[in-house]
């Protein structure tokens, strides 16, 4: 029997939340010498991963993330029922490539960098609708890959303005089922697609801060809640300049998130020493400070109800040769600790 129902216009709340029964997360060298690095499970020497490749080294990032899960978890591939898992790459490669000794049922899925939030959102769904006792939901990115497919070979040695983001070479992983765990879903806000028009590609803070002011505002007007129901607000990649469009544009809306707000993106990279410009960014950079951060500040009852909001920039190589904007999602998962 279902264990959820509808609220408003695009949220959903789990009666019977399932959990976050555990995660494992695996990180490149630049994002073990930032500010978070003590809290990584792996952080890797050889940005190859042991890989002849780019795209093969982002696709070991996800099979050692899942496998430290399932490891930290007691339990093997065969008791997961779906895998939900996505990455940047064109036909989600890392993700094929990398999780295909798993032997699972698997969805692949591209939500740009709100995929951790998409991955998670769905495995909730699956479990919460009966569909599954146990999932998983994998993301990655890589930074070398990322370059290649969407801006410049890293040998053209091309100068990166103020507004760029370094995109995060990593994997989170995280089991979803009905045993208690380290974290409740509670509830999500599945986001829309927004378009303001940008198309500065070396901007995607500036492309993605609308859609997650949609998704936070849709959230808090859905379950009729006040900004401070959350310890936090984080959101997936926006950086500087997005956070502060966003705290604007949701005080044109009559919330006041300043002093709530976080971002992955400017919680992984010390700017100043790092030369990481606006922050981080990257489907792994969301799922690895969830996995690594986040999740600890929950299961500590640091926190004990945080809104996570992975953010992504729906282009593509096409779109941006063809010269179209750069629309965004936000998808908004509803965390919560043994409170």
């Amino acid at each position: 029997m279902s264990q959820m129902k509808m609220v408003g216009k695009q949220s959903l709340e789990f009666q019977d939340a399932p959990w976050i029964i555990q995660s494992g997360n695996v990180v490149g060298s630049k994002e073990g010498e930032g500010p978070l690095g003590e809290y990584f499970d792996i952080i890797g020497e050889d940005e190859m991963f042991g890989c002849e490749n780019w795209e093969s080294a982002e696709g070991e990032l996800q099979k050692e993330a899942l496998t430290l899960a399932l490891g930290k978890a007691g339990v093997t591939a065969k008791q997961i029922r779906y895998l939900f898992a996505g990455d940047l790459l064109g036909q989600n490669m890392a993700s094929s490539f990398g999780l295909e000794d798993m032997d699972i049922p698997m969805f692949g899925l591209y939500g740009a960098c709100s995929t951790a939030g998409e991955s998670l959102s769905l495995a909730a769904l699956s479990v919460a609708a009966g569909a599954a006792d146990l999932t998983a939901a994998v993301t990655s990115s890589h930074f070398a890959s990322a370059e290649k497919q969407f801006r410049f070979p890293l040998a053209y040695g091309n100068q990166r303005p103020p507004s760029s983001t370094w995109t995060v070479t990593g994997s989170g992983a995280f089991l979803v089922g009905r045993k208690k765990g380290i974290a409740k879903i509670t509830g999500i806000t599945t986001g829309k697609i927004v378009d303001y028009g940008v198309k500065d590609t070396m901007n995607m803070g500036g492309c993605m801060a609308p859609a997650a002011v949609d998704t936070i505002y849709a959230n808090l007007t859905d379950y009729k809640r006040q900004v401070d129901y959350y310890d936090k607000i984080i959101t997936g990649d926006l950086g500087e300049i997005g956070v502060e469009i966003l705290i604007d544009l949701l005080k044109e809306r009559g919330y006041d998130v300043k002093s709530r707000i976080l971002d992955c993106g400017m919680m992984m990279f010390d700017k100043e020493k790092q030369g990481t410009n606006a922050g981080g960014s990257g489907c792994g950079c969301s799922a690895t400070v969830l996995s690594a951060f986040i999740l600890k500040q929950i299961k500590e009852g640091v926190w004990k109800r945080v809104l996570f909001v992975p953010t992504g920039a729906l282009m593509s190589p096409v779109s941006h040769n063809e010269g179209m904007s750069v629309p965004g999602i936000a998808h908004g998962v509803c965390l919560e600790g043994d409170i």
